[in-house]
């Protein structure tokens, strides 16, 4: 659980770093604060034999409403929700699963792992999307594309 937490933690803690306007002092504690709120927050809910137990539990979601997680670890450095949601994706699910960390970014974003480990006695998972796609989305910080399509038609 600690390899996860902390590969989760890290994760965040980028995204934060790579928008800009928050100091390293204050992202160092941040990331100290969200390992530990993950940490007791898992705390009951980590399955190592069955993965996927407990996944919806300790995914870490933002979509119009601030993980209570990121937001507990983000007041414990001053940082208000609404200017969190200037720093973070819109749109961003972080699965924490015993030997896997993956994230997606924007509802129809491809899935990338951040960490995988093989389960014990068992293979490694395959990893969903090749990681050139994704430190691409990253990069750009894509969102989901607009849901609302117009339709042109031609007539002679």
């Amino acid at each position: 659980m600690r390899t996860e937490i902390s590969t989760a933690a890290a994760f965040v803690t980028r995204l934060l770093r790579a928008a800009g306007g928050v100091g390293e002092e204050q992202l160092r504690c941040f990331r100290e604060c969200l390992q530990e709120a993950m940490r007791e927050h898992y705390k009951h809910h980590w399955f190592p034999l069955v993965p996927s137990k407990g996944s919806g539990y300790r995914c870490i979601r933002i979509n119009h409403k601030m993980d209570p997680l990121i937001g507990k670890a983000a007041g414990m450095i001053g940082l208000s929700h609404e200017r969190l949601f200037q720093l973070l994706p819109s749109e961003l699910t972080l699965w924490v699963d015993p030997f896997e960390v993956s994230y997606r970014i924007g509802e129809d974003g491809s899935i990338c792992v951040l960490y995988e480990s093989p389960q014990p006695g068992g293979k490694a998972n395959k990893q969903l999307e090749s990681r050139t796609s994704c430190k691409e989305e990253w990069r750009i910080g894509r969102s989901s594309p607009s849901k609302s399509y117009n339709m042109m038609t031609v007539s002679n």
